[in-house]
């Protein structure tokens, strides 16, 4: 065969990229080439464009982001710089060589006010710093390269990096008892699944021009749960792992305060990349059993 596609992923340590890692290794047609700091830096333009060039894509996948999202209430200014300007210089990049982009956003874009999934038509309005700025990423990407695919995922974890199911565990080895939000429902995500998306969704981009394949996606393990449901999950799976376990206590968003707002409803509707991308993820309690057998082996 002919030399693997080469996808340029942007950050050396975040979860999609870890896992795209993990799951490249098992394929012939893809090599993941990773770049970040200090070589490649979302706030400074010189580098960013330095960096893709070298590394010679044939695809970009912009998975770099800036994601402390109550910090980022108190430093808007490089929340905006490494999740909007920095991924517009991106895909300017990707335009520039002719090669597809695909971003990765989130469901903080939506305020969770509606009942039900979110469809990538609903209209958007982030609740915060983080959301805003994720948003006019979206944004600024679309209008910088046309051959793109936004990716909307939500409520990630992995066996890599920090993430709720990883602290859940953590906090389990101290503590018999843990008070966790209830009123909160999301989709919780792979971030190896995510992998296994943007594998496919690259492929399909590479091979062919269809507008279909291209624009905005949500992408979310299926089933939904509140955050309180889903650190019973983790702790159910670990039990029978003998892995740590803590009960939990279900308490309102009210009685945990954060510097942040959180969308309420951040269920994401996936029928459009099931429809057009062949793209369909696990139910979330199947990939929570597969990390968290993963963490406990």
């Amino acid at each position: 065969m002919s030399r693997p596609w080469r996808f340029v992923v942007t950050g050396l340590t975040g979860q999609v990229v870890q896992s795209l890692a993990v799951r490249s290794s098992q394929c012939e047609d893809v090599q993941i080439v990773a770049i970040g700091r200090p070589d490649f830096d979302l706030a400074n333009a010189e580098t960013i464009a330095r960096s893709i060039k070298t590394a010679r894509p044939d695809l970009i996948v912009s998975a770099a982001a800036y994601t402390a999202v109550d910090q980022a209430e108190s430093n808007e200014g490089d929340a905006f710089a490494v999740n909007a300007e920095g991924p517009a210089v991106v895909a300017r990049v990707a335009k520039t060589l002719d090669v597809p982009v695909v971003h990765l956003s989130t469901d903080y874009v939506f305020d969770g006010s509606k009942a039900g999934p979110y469809v990538e038509s609903d209209p958007v309005a982030p609740l915060g710093v983080y959301g805003r700025s994720k948003l006019l990423g979206e944004q600024l990407v679309a209008s910088s390269q046309e051959n793109h695919a936004i990716l909307r995922t939500a409520w990630v974890y992995s066996p890599f990096g920090k993430n709720f199911l990883r602290t859940m565990l953590r906090a389990a080895e101290t503590r018999p008892e843990l008070s966790v939000v209830d009123d909160q429902v999301g989709n919780p995500t792979s971030a190896l699944d995510i992998a296994d998306a943007i594998l496919t969704v690259g492929r399909n981009l590479l091979g062919s021009n269809d507008l279909a394949l291209r624009g905005i996606f949500h992408l979310t393990g299926r089933g939904a749960a509140t955050w309180a449901e889903f650190a019973e999950e983790i702790f159910r799976v670990s039990k029978t792992l003998g892995g740590p376990f803590a009960k939990i206590n279900r308490i309102s968003t009210r009685e945990y305060p954060t510097p942040a707002q959180r969308p309420a409803n951040s269920q994401l509707s996936c029928e459009r990349i099931a429809e057009h991308h062949g793209v369909v993820l696990p139910n979330w309690k199947i990939s929570t059993g597969d990390v968290v057998g993963r963490l406990t082996r």
